[in-house]
């Protein structure tokens, strides 16, 4: 017992070590994670190293300051005596030797080895420095993410564009240089409408804007006759230069590739460049629908909140509208361009932006249809637009009509001119409201809620909704006789609903039963304003319904064509003469020549590679890899960070075969196989029947 309880000290100290260890860790990444999002403004290229070096030195500095291995058993047992009021302030007694004990203590230390083996858990002092850690871990990890999104956001506001970002070795991968340079410079200067400052940098692999103008300087350690630039192996740039040892060229970069330096016909290695296009602007519409109506007693007006985006900035933001007034073949259309109030000449890369179109400012009335759409320019004078979206105000007159009724030609049901019938004895009671008395207005407003609760249930008959009318009594005292004691059919039959309901409805479509599901809701609000007395309020949900049931009834018609078919005429004297001297068959002929194949140089060329694991290239191998390494120099003149190091491998493979590295080997192949298309025709087993081919064999010889 005595062993054990000393046992249990002794971990007890190593997890208080553990935990205080941990603690320091979490203290040095949260400085770290301070120290690199700082760093990755102030010092590009160089956030990692920063976060590492701080990581270590904060480390050090918390481990030898607490030093948690100094802990010895007699702080545990303090800690012990201050939490576990069972060991009575006597733990260290344990760790005492057992001949400087005196009676009583060696008493003590009986009952203590017992009471420290039981011990529940541990001190939560323990653990204190661990979870201060952890809470100062997390406010790091929630600051640093802040920082990082404060410096995103200070790049889209304006001003904050014309940061100048030099490119140093670290921000590009090591390149290998003729041994005739002795240094480079390169100036970038993008194009004007980027708002993007001129930056230099000191390699020759170039990651510029579209349309951006790239400068070389480039100075040789000794005095060569003539350098120039080979791009994409076909177009040639000469440098200048005044004495031999400094020599200058400039190009506009407009799409992706590579180059090399040629220094007395030395080609260097193959450099990228890489080509960052201009996107175009991206509008994203809050408000309004693609879809909007205005209903009677609605604001008529149209409020657009929208928010345009782009990768270097906003020239301008219009909005195309056309009104298009009356109807059939008098319709008319006006254009107009309405612009927004607020000033693109900071040219932001983000911009939220409202504008409220008045109708009736714009002369437009009931029944009139407005279309707009949103169109974005951006400093490249690149356009982008949205799709059209409509805005209809409702004409009551027309859904009031009776031309379909009268000319027999667009015959409604019953229940369509009921809701038309509501609205007309609001309207009227609306009129009557100063003429008539108090009960009296309250009494009709009444009746036609109940009008309009009753054409609402003859709707949801069409849903499979009840129709309310709660009839009782015959059936029940069916039920109470005592011969039908017992009759399971007739309780279920009085008690249960039979109805279908909202949802097992099978008679409409889901878009016609989802529209008179909003018609009864807008029902049910018109019956709510006329029960409160409120037919001013009501009238707007009236209109509504009506609209949603004519757009129901037009939905349910379908439109057939009309077609016909109208013979050549029949000449009569060539009419049953049996003639076909003049009939011909039709002949066609054609020389079809097998298509050549483009890939044929890429599939030898992988089979080769394949086989030169086992023997030495020949002159008619490295023939064929010359091809091929043209071919992928054509992909890379457009895909240069896919294809340019396999360029590269068939060079390293063409300039030494008889000790082929693998790693090129390898690169050069899965070159080839991406450049390939993929195969329309895969292999696949030959199915065979059960007879082994004995039925079709017979099948051959019977049509002998």
């Amino acid at each position: 017992m005595e062993q054990a309880a000393i046992h249990k000290l002794h971990q007890m100290r190593q997890r208080y070590i553990g935990y205080q260890l941990v603690a320091g860790v979490f203290v040095a990444i949260a400085c770290a994670l301070l120290a690199g999002s700082v760093s990755y403004y102030l010092l590009p290229g160089k956030t990692t190293l920063a976060a590492i070096l701080v990581f270590f030195t904060v480390l050090t500095v918390v481990t030898f300051i607490h030093r948690p291995w100094k802990t010895s058993l007699e702080i545990i047992c303090s800690y012990l005596n201050l939490y576990f009021p069972q060991l009575e302030e006597s733990s260290q007694l344990i760790i005492k030797p057992a001949d400087k004990l005196n009676l009583l203590e060696q008493l003590q230390v009986i009952k203590l080895e017992s009471a420290i083996v039981k011990l529940p858990g541990e001190p939560a002092i323990f653990t204190q420095q661990l979870k201060k850690a952890a809470w100062l871990f997390a406010a790091a990890l929630i600051i640093s993410i802040a920082i990082l999104k404060l410096g995103q956001f200070s790049k889209i506001m304006p001003g904050t564009e014309g940061v100048n970002t030099n490119q140093s070795a670290q921000d590009l991968p090591p390149e290998k240089i003729l041994p005739q340079i002795d240094g480079v410079l390169l100036k970038i200067a993008p194009p004007a409408y980027t708002g993007k400052p001129a930056r230099t940098q000191d390699k020759f692999t170039i990651n510029a804007e579209e349309g951006a103008l790239v400068s070389w300087n480039i100075s040789t350690n000794i005095e060569v006759k003539n350098v120039f630039l080979l791009f994409n192996e076909r177009e040639k740039i000469a440098l200048n230069s005044a004495n031999k040892t400094d020599w200058q060229a400039r190009r506009i970069i407009s799409k992706p590739g590579f180059y090399q330096v040629s220094i007395d016909g030395k080609l260097s290695d193959l450099y990228q460049i890489q080509v960052i296009k201009d996107a175009i602007p991206v509008i994203h519409i809050k408000s309004p629908k693609q879809y909007t109506h205005i209903d009677a007693g609605e604001a008529q007006r149209v409020a657009i909140n929208t928010t345009v985006t782009d990768d270097y900035g906003i020239n301008n933001v219009q909005i195309f509208a056309t009104i298009a007034k009356g109807s059939g073949e008098s319709v008319k259309f006006k254009d107009t361009i309405f612009s927004f109030s607020t000033p693109f000449s900071a040219h932001r890369r983000r911009y939220d932006l409202q504008r409220t179109i008045d109708l009736p400012k714009l002369n437009m009335e009931p029944g009139d249809e407005l279309y707009f759409y949103i169109q974005a320019v951006d400093t490249h004078q690149q356009k982008s637009r949205t799709d059209v979206l409509i805005v209809s105000i409702q004409d009551t007159a027309q859904l009031l009509s009776m031309d379909g009724i009268v000319a027999a030609a667009n015959i409604k049901p019953e229940y369509f001119r009921s809701q038309r019938q509501i609205i007309l004895d609001t309207e009227k009671l609306l009129k009557e409201k100063d003429s008539i008395s108090t009960a009296a207005f309250k009494n009709r407003c009444n009746e036609l809620g109940t009008d309009q609760k009753l054409l609402r249930l003859r709707y949801g008959k069409f849903l499979g909704e009840e129709d309310e009318s709660g009839t009782e009594g015959e059936d029940n005292e069916e039920i109470g006789k005592a011969e039908n004691f017992g009759n399971a059919k007739m309780v279920m039959d009085a008690f249960t609903d039979k109805h279908d309901n909202a949802e097992d409805a099978t008679f409409l479509e889901p878009a016609a039963k989802s529209q008179l599901k909003a018609t009864l809701n807008e029902m049910w609000k018109a019956e709510l304003r006329l029960r409160l007395y409120k037919p001013q309020d009501a009238l707007p949900f009236e209109y509504k319904a009506l609209r949603l049931l004519k757009d129901l009834q037009q939905k349910s018609r379908s439109y057939v064509a009309k077609t016909n078919y109208n013979p050549p005429p029949i000449k009569t004297e060539k009419r049953l003469s049996g003639d076909l001297s003049k009939i011909a068959e039709p002949v066609n002929q054609q020389i079809v020549k097998p298509a050549t194949d483009r890939f044929e140089m890429l599939k030898i060329a992988a089979r080769i590679l394949e086989q030169s694991k086992h023997k030495a290239l020949s002159v008619a191998d490295k023939r064929i890899l010359e091809l091929a390494a043209q071919q992928l120099a054509q992909q890379a003149s457009t895909q240069p960070g896919v294809y340019l190091k396999a360029v590269g491998a068939v060079r390293r493979i063409l300039a030494n075969n008889k000790q082929i590295s693998v790693s090129d080997r390898s690169l050069v192949e899965m070159a080839i196989q991406r450049s390939l298309p993929e195969s329309k025709i895969k292999p696949s087993a030959t199915g065979t029947t059960a007879d082994m081919g004995l039925g079709q064999r017979y099948f051959n010889n019977l049509n002998r």
